[in-house]
């Protein structure tokens, strides 16, 4: 195979887009291409044979010089690195911003270095160009990143800061929190995150809800049973508490626990002892508690469904967590953070999403908050088909006009409407039963006659 001749070479040279000089090691200029002219105003004869020093304007030479010497002298070192930013002096004597990379080379037996020059300005433009597109057609997710909080929380609004300001000072103490907001508002999230900041936090923390665990069954499942307790009861088991020995326990819809669960979580909070369902002797146990609730404690206790002594136990430290429509900032971000943990799952790549989408979200009023947000991302994930996401918001029927006119497919669309809006949860203040006005057994059977139920998660 013939070896290429140095017509070649230069013409390889002249159309790279970047500026190529080679240079002796006396700063001797020996070689420039078509985009060295274009940069500095020279043409190739004129900078062949000159001192590389007439491109530096006169302010730079005496320190450039002391550089280029030891670059000589110690090219590991790399004194001028790839990327390095630096002012050409042009032939009408402007000054023009450059990013250099240095290279050693060998030519005919010696040590020639090769400096490959991009015009500053022209990766400015095209910076400028990207973040403009971005801005007028999708949310990067490199921007979005840069904005996200350590930890599972996101939170760049206001109203979610000032949670995060409370949440601080309280965090690594032993104080008893109450977290309240909405449904679906993210209280677990805060709790989680109260937990990891705690010295607690080498150990899980420990959820339990008391909404959805039937009363029967909470007592055993709180305090433990011992074998024989009940029917069936055939052997000992410990309870939440215990399990969060050394830890934090999640009471989540502490509104739910029956009036005789509230004596003995009272207790827990005085005492620091449990005792097991079918046994007299006490356990001592080290537990920090958080409660979270969506109801007013305050109107509870004034309803005699909630003990007064016990709700200023657990209100020593209360946060309230905000409505995702006090938090529309955040709303790109949590899209973002939803998008990443479905995209794993679902086998998909998202780049980018509809500036319209998030628009369009960022208005919706979210009456399920967060948790309707992730089923609606959740959703339009799994119809994606490229790598540019849209995603509609959940629309209301226009008033007295539906979908369709059949009662069945009417009946079907409002519940399953109602259980997105408060997690699937069936019973319970607040649940779909409450807000559907109906028992929460008519409500599962009604579901199970109408073939509704929640999609599986992976």
């Amino acid at each position: 195979m013939s070896q290429p001749d140095a017509a070649v070479f230069q013409l390889a040279a002249d159309v790279s887009p970047n500026g190529i000089l080679v240079c002796a090691e006396d700063g001797t200029i020996l070689f420039a291409n078509q985009r060295i002219e274009a940069l500095f105003g020279y043409s190739a004869a004129e900078l062949v044979g000159r001192s590389v020093d007439a491109l530096v304007p006169a302010a730079d030479r005496l320190p450039q010089g002391t550089n280029r010497q030891f670059f000589w002298q110690h090219p590991t070192e790399r004194a001028m690195a790839p990327s390095r930013a630096l002012h050409g002096l042009r032939k009408d004597g402007s000054l023009v911003p450059l990013e250099i990379g240095l290279t050693f080379a060998h030519q005919d037996g010696r040590q020639v270095v090769v400096a490959s020059i991009l015009d500053a300005r022209d990766r400015r433009a095209l910076e400028r160009q990207r973040d403009q597109l971005a801005l007028e057609n999708t949310h990067l997710r490199s921007e979005v990143n840069a904005l996200r909080l350590p930890r599972a929380v996101v939170a760049d609004s206001p109203a979610a800061r000032r949670v995060l300001a409370q949440i601080e000072p309280v965090a690594d103490t032993t104080a008893n929190v109450l977290l309240v907001g909405e449904t679906g508002s993210g209280k677990e999230v805060f709790a989680q995150l109260i937990h990891d900041m705690s010295r607690r936090h080498a150990r899980p923390m420990v959820r339990v809800n008391c909404g959805a665990i039937p009363a029967a069954l909470m007592e055993s499942e709180l305090f433990g049973r011992e074998r024989g307790a009940y029917t069936g009861a055939l052997s000992r088991q410990i309870g939440r508490f215990e399990a969060a020995e050394g830890s934090t326990i999640l009471l989540d819809e502490i509104a739910e626990l029956p009036m005789e669960l509230q004596v003995k979580l009272l207790r827990v909070l005085q005492d620091k002892v449990i005792e097991r369902l079918g046994s007299t002797r006490s356990v001592k146990v080290d537990v920090r508690i958080i409660a979270a609730t969506n109801r007013d404690l305050e109107k509870a206790v004034e309803d005699r469904t909630f003990r007064e002594d016990l709700y200023y136990r657990l209100n020593v430290y209360p946060i309230m967590v905000p409505p995702l429509r006090e938090r529309r900032e955040d709303i790109p971000l949590l899209i973002w953070a939803f998008v990443d943990e479905f995209s794993q799952s679902l086998g998909k790549s998202i780049t980018s999403i509809a500036k319209d989408s998030l628009t369009a979200l960022e208005h919706y009023h979210w009456p399920g908050n967060i948790r309707e947000l992730r089923n609606v991302v959740e959703r339009a994930l799994i119809v994606a088909n490229g790598p540019h996401l849209v995603i509609d918001p959940p629309r209301a029927a226009a008033p007295g006009r539906a979908k369709t006119t059949r009662l069945r497919d009417m009946e079907t669309e409002h519940i399953r409407n109602v259980l997105e809006s408060c997690g699937w949860r069936v019973r319970g203040t607040g649940g779909a039963a409450d807000r559907l006005g109906m028992k929460p057994t008519t409500l599962e059977s009604r579901m199970g006659r109408l073939g509704i139920r929640r999609a599986p998660r992976n």
